[in-house]
């Protein structure tokens, strides 16, 4: 493992006056809303979907079952800087960052993974732990054994390395061709490459250079600390969804197996990020009980907003970047192409 940064086991006791700014927040009606334009008074500028399922993939690390992300994009397009500002807003003891990793470096891990997010600032960076990384993915955690021998006695031992999830796993990549075992278990986002979008970020960087920018950048440090202390409110608590059973989604491939996984798991997230505006119920199983919230309508309609533009991207055999190209080409052949008039006339 190169580059880490290991984050602190326990988080820092909030005052009474954090504790109430971060409940007014994590309270708000608006509370997606109120996300988007902090990311915004943060400077990150447009990526209003990206943002918003980045940051919900990232409260996913409480549930039992997280959602993992892959931001694909060319060199220089901002794919970092997306997931940069998502990961700024979880607490640093609720995040670990590695710039790459090794095939055996999960294994070995003597950090506590569960309910933390695992951010790769490259997925070619972590190509040789991708085996693990879908393991612990898929599994929840990781073991294996390995031959040790005794310092002392100098004879062979075998010993267990276990590793325990669940883990929020989120990664960025320049590849066009992405592993698709793993590209299966995440949710792939793109970066938006467009001209007006490279505008607006030069017009944002320039505002940066003002009074009123270097201003901002002390509200973006309280905007920071606050999402910070609202997600360490945010208990781990199981999610029911009444409506699942009447739930359609769309079953002409066998990948959407998988892809809707990630649609349940979406839903999930969004209400967990409400669940200090839902009652929380208890049932009891075999004389134990279990605390859980339940899912809304309006859960699933945000669900179903986000998931027709990110999950709409998996069964597309082109990557976003060589789709949009294709379009722009056949753009330019219906303007230029002549029209059934002209080409009689030509005749």
């Amino acid at each position: 493992i190169t580059k880490a940064q290991a984050p602190k086991e326990t988080g820092p006791s909030l005052s009474e006056a954090e504790e109430r700014e971060a409940l007014a927040l994590l309270k708000s009606p608006d509370l997606l809303d109120r996300i988007l334009a902090d990311f915004a008074a943060c400077g990150v500028v447009g990526e209003e979907i990206n943002k918003l399922v980045g940051y919900l993939a990232a409260v996913s690390r409480k549930l039992e079952k997280p959602l993992a992300v892959l931001v694909q994009s060319t060199s220089a397009a901002g794919k970092s800087s997306l997931m940069d500002a998502v990961l700024a807003f979880i607490p640093e003891e609720e995040r670990i960052q590695y710039s790459a990793m090794t095939g055996q470096a999960l294994y070995y891990l003597d950090v506590d993974l569960r309910h933390k997010v695992l951010a790769i600032a490259e997925e070619e960076g972590a190509s040789r732990a991708a085996y693990a990384l879908k393991l612990l993915q898929s599994e929840g955690r990781l073991a294996i054994a390995s031959t040790d021998k005794d310092p002392v006695s100098g004879e062979l031992t075998t010993r267990e390395h276990t590793v325990e999830g669940p883990v929020m796993i989120f990664m960025t990549t320049t590849a066009i061709d992405i592993d698709e075992e793993l590209m299966n278990r995440c949710l792939v986002l793109a970066v938006d490459e467009a001209r007006e979008q490279t505008r607006a970020i030069h017009q944002r960087q320039r505002e940066a250079e003002t009074l009123e920018g270097l201003i901002a950048r002390e509200e973006r440090a309280h905007l920071l600390k606050l999402h910070q202390n609202a997600q360490r409110l945010l208990k781990p608590l199981a999610v029911a969804n009444p409506y699942a059973p009447r739930l359609t989604f769309l079953d002409t491939a066998t990948r959407t197996r998988r892809d809707h996984i990630k649609y349940l798991a979406l839903i999930r997230a969004i209400a967990l990020l409400h669940q200090h505006q839902r009652p929380v119920k208890t049932t009891t199983h075999r004389g134990q009980s279990k605390a859980y919230i339940e899912v809304t309508l309006e859960d699933i309609a945000t669900a179903n907003r986000l998931a027709h533009e990110v999950l709409g991207r998996t069964l597309d055999e082109l990557p976003p970047q060589t789709r949009r190209l294709l379009l722009l080409i056949e753009d330019c052949l219906l303007y230029t192409s002549p029209s059934p008039r002209d080409r009689t006339r030509s005749r």
